[in-house]
């Protein structure tokens, strides 16, 4: 889903448009998923729509994506559902539109149902835009 007048880009080679997204994440990507095995990648073109009013992507958005990036990082490492209790993203620098946000996932780990789980938010793969902290709690049933 484009905003009129923003062009639709496809993912970058090894990304494809992840299939299991919600309402929310439909509305505000689209996001991508890493396709080789093992490869916890999420990306994000930064669209317009994602911007603040300085011409930058905004800090909820870049939350909000590395939110989801960290919940993936999850569902792999417990093959369960996950709701976020903590998420805390540090800044490095400015995001802007046509830029290829990536998130590099890690799962530090996994402990009586709780996850700690980091990223770095990457610019084109190689810049570091900002970090993200969080803990996840998983949920009994799992994903149909």
């Amino acid at each position: 889903m484009t905003d009129k007048g923003e062009e639709e880009r496809s993912p970058p080679p090894g990304f494809e448009i992840s299939r299991s997204r919600g309402p929310y994440t439909t509305r505000n990507g689209p996001v991508c998923r890493a396709t080789a095995e093992g490869d916890l990648r999420s990306g994000i073109w930064v669209l317009e729509r994602h911007c603040n009013s300085m011409g930058f992507m905004h800090g909820g958005m870049v939350s909000s994506f590395a939110d989801g990036a960290l919940a993936w990082a999850v569902w792999h490492a417990t093959r369960k559902m996950s709701v976020t209790l903590k998420l805390t993203t540090s800044f490095f620098g400015t995001i802007r539109p046509g830029d290829w946000l990536e998130a590099h996932p890690e799962v530090i780990s996994v402990d009586d149902g709780v996850v700690h789980v980091v990223a770095d938010l990457l610019v084109d793969g190689a810049t570091a835009a900002a970090r993200a902290d969080a803990t996840f709690r998983v949920l009994r049933r799992t994903a149909k």
